[in-house]
């Protein structure tokens, strides 16, 4: 690519944000404080209000909330870091029912907890449809929240001209995204997921693929590779190669990169199995390649890890970059995680590993962290599993938290799409959240007009009603056949780890919904999240607030 386009790609992306009015906010809010304390309720009135915790607890949240505006910074890249953390899958439903389990695990009744993002200062939502779809994907999502470009379903890193899997169509539609704009621009970069490296989500940023499914060289049509189309694995292992070719600019490649997925970048040959592999064959790839050897060559100071004991070796003063695939394939779920033969580190061990390398960057850095396996436990129609992955999504946003300073870093907490997950019925507060509902005043189960029991959570649909009694893995659940409609459930424990809720209709998969999703921000520039959002526009925010365009350009080789 000639750097005239290479400027012209990057200009593109400038963001002209005429934000305005931010005085007269904070005028507001001295005006509102003011009249708070000049004009207190009448002692008649206050009486009956004073001693009421509801409304002590409503009273002292809006003194909190008129304090958010007066730390509102409006300036381009006042941030010197973002962190972009995505709840695959986590609807308000699931944020919801999270929130009151999390509650419950504590002895609490649950309704009045808060996960740690909620009580970020600032929230929005997003609308989430791909170009050609109501009921969105992965991998179009992501890649509207990377690059500031919508695209269509099953697309990664590429705009709405391509057709999926048509490799020749891609030619040209590339979009560039938050992480590489952060590369060129001497930022450290970072990816962790519980899902494969090689999944939607995180590659969308790093990758640029007509199919979302192209993982590794053995899942891509022999068509598309004659066209020189390249897998995402191969895409991700030769990123650094294919940025300095393509922009004219020295990068150190990404510095940080955790989750699963082995078998994509394994021959298809047993001798290249690891210690701790599940398959007789762990590897996928169909050309012979080891992509961790091929790595390893590219980066001979970097550290190369592969179970718990690698990832607790790796200090604040490691050499980077550093590479870590702890599964064959996805990673286990959080409840599952201590059944791993080699040991895997949680969702909320990683986050707080890669801050603590990428702190050694001095132009600061983007780091993308993904709850991947929300969206995999909803798939499988375990709401106990979706909801842990949640409250572990939580767990590491606040690590996160404690682990940065607020003045210079944006966090923004959110999802990529929704799912047809529900909560029913009318129990009482308190009512254990996987339990079966108790009405209000009542300490009998309720009955459905069918003279059976229910359940608070519930699907539309999916594989349907499961009783694995305390198994762990949700997936599991695909060994079993579809059991659609109702059951009974008087003598079931639908709080049992393998306990899978009831569906309407059956499908081999439960699928996402349509609906918005929220946005949860702190930081510099968390302000902008406020509001109802076409999901592009996070790509802009945080573009607009750490000045990546700016920077990347200012990198280029001049004309």
């Amino acid at each position: 690519m000639n750097k005239k386009r290479v400027g012209q790609k990057i200009a593109t992306l400038v963001i002209v944000l005429a934000i305005t009015g931010c005085s007269k906010i904070t005028s507001i809010t001295e005006q509102a404080k003011e009249t708070a304390e000049n004009e207190p309720l009448a002692p008649s009135l206050q009486a009956s209000m004073s001693i009421n915790p509801w409304y002590q607890s409503a009273e002292n949240s809006l003194q909190s909330d008129l304090t958010k505006f007066q730390t509102i910074h409006n300036e381009v890249g006042s941030a010197k870091n973002v962190i972009l953390f995505i709840g695959d899958g986590m609807s308000i439903a699931t944020i919801t029912a999270a929130r009151i389990l999390d509650g419950q695990l504590r002895g609490e009744s649950g309704e009045e907890n808060q996960l740690s993002f909620e009580k970020l200062p600032f929230t929005g939502f997003s609308k989430t449809y791909n170009v050609d779809a109501q009921t969105p994907d992965s991998a179009g999502t992501m890649t509207a929240m990377m690059s500031g470009v919508k695209t269509d379903a099953g697309i990664i890193g590429l705009s709405e001209e391509v057709s999926r899997g048509d490799c020749a169509s891609s030619k040209g539609t590339e979009v560039i995204s938050a992480l590489e704009l952060a590369e060129i621009a001497g930022m450290g970069t970072g990816i962790v997921t519980t899902a494969r490296l090689t999944h939607a989500t995180p590659a969308a940023t790093y990758a640029h693929s007509p199919d979302r499914d192209w993982e590794d060289v053995s899942d891509m049509p022999t068509e598309a590779i004659a066209q020189g189309c390249v897998d995402i694995a191969d895409q991700f292992v030769h990123f650094k190669e294919r940025i300095q070719q393509e922009y004219g600019v020295s990068v150190d490649g990404i510095d940080v990169a955790m989750g699963g997925g082995r078998r994509h970048f394994l021959p298809k040959d047993a001798a290249f199995n690891s210690p701790d592999a599940v398959s007789a064959i762990e590897g996928d790839r169909t050309d012979n390649r080891d992509l961790i050897a091929e790595w390893k060559k590219l980066y001979p100071y970097g550290q190369y890890v592969m179970d718990q004991t690698g990832f607790e070796s790796l200090t604040k003063a490691a050499q980077l970059p550093v590479l870590g695939l702890f599964n064959e394939s996805h990673m286990r779920y959080e409840m599952d995680r201590k059944k791993d033969i080699s040991g895997e580190p949680s969702l909320s061990e990683m986050t707080a590993k890669a801050i603590q390398l990428l702190e050694a960057k001095d132009k600061g850095y983007f780091l993308m962290v993904e709850a991947g396996r929300i969206d995999h436990g909803h798939h499988a129609g375990s709401a106990f599993n979706a909801l842990h992955e949640s409250i572990e999504l939580s767990q590491a946003v606040a690590r996160a938290q404690a682990s940065t300073n607020p003045n210079e870093t944006l966090i923004i907490v959110t999802s990529d799409h929704s799912h047809v997950f529900t909560m029913a019925g009318y129990p009482k507060r308190g009512n254990p959240i996987l339990g079966k509902v108790v009405s209000v005043s009542s300490d009998q189960e309720a009955l459905a007009l069918d003279n059976m029991p229910y359940t608070t959570l519930g699907y539309a649909n999916g594989r349907g009603f499961k009783d694995l009694g305390d198994e762990t893995d949700a997936d599991l659940a695909y060994e079993h056949p579809i059991d659609q409609g109702r059951k009974d459930l008087n003598s079931i424990n639908t709080q049992a780890p393998g306990y899978h809720q009831e569906t309407l209709i059956p499908l081999e998969s439960e699928t996402h919904s349509g609906e918005d999703v929220g946005i949860f921000a702190t930081g510099p520039g968390a302000h902008l999240v406020s509001g109802v959002h076409e999901q592009n526009v996070i790509f802009h925010i945080m573009n607009y607030v750490a000045n990546l365009t700016g920077k990347a350009t200012s990198t280029l080789p001049k004309k």
